[in-house]
């Protein structure tokens, strides 16, 4: 009998299985343990064996305010350690790149960009002590961005809840550690997404200045995972949207290419499969993707043709996900969401190559009913696909 971590490495290996892994995650961390009781679960603890989970996501300090931000214990926690601000009157959280978080979202919201000048005098008050209160107040995006610095990746604690869940799943479940907010995506979330768009052409030098000082961290990040014995490596940019790529080919070769090619390296360097998290229909990049080392596509959202996906990319990649989340899931009969899982596991996993999930966190709005036909089909058909 193979373990969950097994299971998983073995898929992305393209080796023999005896089913397909599985994984499906909620939006708030904090449901857990009401979804647990309606499921007629005794515990949240429960929650991941039900639903037949076999990764476990691992997050550095500077990475848990985006998941925890709703959690006020755990922001309390690493507020004392320097690691975020709380400004719970606002509704935000602080992390230590200075990016303002909603407190009460379902998902992430990035709803402060500290490289904006709309910072307010209470607002410095509540950054944690990385940020530099400077660029908070400067108009000038050229001199904010030469002013700003990426926070101390080697702050003591960074690293240690990691470090324990390695120890603590590796070997059971498979121990993904968070590459969320990558190289564009935190560069972004910076500036904010207009802005960001703009400089490419009004300041490309602080554009490319802002990413090199994020990619620098990222690297550093790079070579600590793999230092601490992570099986399999993870990085999150979103570059799709519903109806294609978030900018140009050209523009993704120029400003975000070569610096995921250089934030990989430690990972295909050590021999590590990088598994890459972006949103949306980022079909015409994957061919660049596969270049630098992708292994692992995650989502895998249906607005990409996933009979094209499997037939063109599927010997080289693997797809984690690809289960609609935006119409029947929440909105649908649990019938109709048995047809539409059914029909999702037929068309990636055949012959092998899926991670069984939803195309994306599965939100508040998805009704009990509609979780349990999704477990459900998944076991039904997670043995049965790899005979076709």
């Amino acid at each position: 009998m193979l373990t969950r971590e097994e299971r998983v490495l073995r898929v992305i290996a393209r080796k023999d299985v005896d089913y397909l892994p599985s994984q499906i995650t909620f939006s708030d961390r904090t449901r857990d343990k009401e979804v647990a009781a309606a499921l007629g679960l005794g515990s949240a603890a429960e929650l991941d064996g039900y639903l037949e989970n076999h990764i476990h996501l691992t997050l550095s300090l500077h990475d848990k305010p985006l998941f925890y931000r709703n959690d006020r214990r755990e922001m309390t926690r690493l507020a004392q350690m320097g690691f975020c601000g709380p400004y719970w009157e606002k509704k935000v959280v602080y992390d230590a790149w200075g990016m303002g978080i909603q407190v009460g979202s379902d998902g992430f919201f990035s709803c402060f960009h500290p490289l904006q000048n709309k910072a307010t005098p209470d607002v410095a008050e509540h950054m944690p002590p990385d940020v530099n209160r400077k660029v908070l107040f400067e108009a000038d995006i050229v001199k904010a961005v030469d002013a700003y610095s990426a926070p101390d990746i080697h702050r003591p604690g960074n690293f240690d809840d990691m470090a324990k869940d390695l120890k603590e799943h590796s070997g059971k479940s498979l121990v993904l550690p968070s590459g969320y907010f990558g190289v564009y995506e935190r560069t972004m979330a910076l500036m904010g997404f207009e802005e960001f768009m703009l400089n490419t052409i009004a300041e490309p030098r602080a554009v490319h200045r802002l990413l090199d000082k994020v990619c620098r961290y990222k690297i550093e990040y790079a070579e600590r995972v793999v230092a601490l014995g992570f099986k399999v490596a993870h990085h999150g940019d979103d570059l799709g949207a519903q109806c294609g790529t978030i900018f140009s080919k050209k523009t993704f070769r120029e400003f975000v290419l070569p610096r995921l090619k250089a934030c990989w390296e430690p990972y295909n360097q050590a021999g590590i499969p990088i598994c890459m998290h972006s949103c949306g229909d980022l079909t015409d990049f994957i061919p660049d993707l596969l270049e630098i080392g992708l292994k692992v596509l995650e989502p895998v959202q249906p607005v990409m043709d996933l009979k094209r996906l499997k037939k063109e990319f599927g010997k080289d990649l693997v797809f984690w996900g690809g289960i609609e989340t935006q119409n029947l899931l929440p909105f649908g009969a649990p019938e109709q969401v048995k047809s539409m899982v059914r029909e999702t596991i037929h068309t990636l996993g055949k012959g092998g190559g899926h991670i069984i999930a939803p195309s994306q966190e599965v939100m508040n709005d998805v009704p009990i009913a509609n979780v349990k036909a999704l477990v459900e089909t998944i076991v039904e058909e997670r043995q049965r696909v790899l005979r076709m």
